[in-house]
């Protein structure tokens, strides 16, 4: 079964978080990914996972002091997971660390201080600001081959030419090979096609 948006999203973390309290636990994560486009409101998709790119200290509110994800997940919260996904049929690893691999490029310039927290209970989730996940994406769609993924198709976020231009500044040192830049210039001149054809079909303002 997926997460079939914001609403699917938002119940799942909660039960997760449910879970935790009644047993006297809390933890803090960031998420990026098709999640968290969800819970901003900037797209209403499925998908089939909850990435996590952080965890975060809970001393303080907000949260801070991102880290890396532990690998594997702490027991309290992957035995949550686990019975969440029991429960709402999901993947067994709905709940995973696959994006922490970025911390070996390292993260977008502050981005900590962008993140828009919220609470379920005994789990704090972070969400990434909406500029930091146009860099996420852009790369994530030049990582994949290019325009025909999924990660291509979030770029509906309609970033600006400079927002635009910020991310590929950013996106263009996670990767020297050549092959790599190939691809991003390809995705990128595909962006920009996109944009301006929206702003064709749109019309002048009335």
């Amino acid at each position: 079964m997926l997460l079939e948006g914001k609403s699917d999203i938002e119940t799942a973390l909660q039960r997760v978080g449910e879970i935790l309290a009644s047993a006297g636990q809390s933890y803090a994560i960031v998420i990026i990914g098709g999640a968290a486009l969800n819970l901003l409101g900037l797209v209403e998709r499925s998908t089939t996972d909850v990435d996590i790119v952080a965890f975060a200290g809970i001393g303080s509110d907000p949260p801070g002091g991102l880290f890396q994800p532990p690998e594997p997940l702490p027991e309290p919260l992957s035995r949550a997971a686990h019975l969440v996904a029991r429960d709402m049929g999901l993947d067994p690893h709905w709940l995973n660390t696959g994006p922490s691999l970025q911390w070996r490029a390292g993260l977008p310039s502050g981005l900590e201080q962008r993140i828009h927290w919220r609470k379920f209970a005994g789990l704090t989730v972070g969400v990434v600001d909406r500029r930091d996940l146009i860099l996420f994406k852009l790369f994530a769609a030049a990582d994949s081959e290019g325009p025909g993924s999924v990660h291509y198709q979030d770029l509906a976020l309609q970033p600006t030419a400079e927002e635009l231009d910020a991310a590929a500044a950013w996106v263009i040192t996670q990767d020297a090979s050549l092959a790599f830049a190939e691809v991003l210039a390809r995705v990128l001149e595909c962006v920009r096609r996109d944009l301006v054809d929206d702003d064709t079909t749109a019309g002048p303002e009335r």
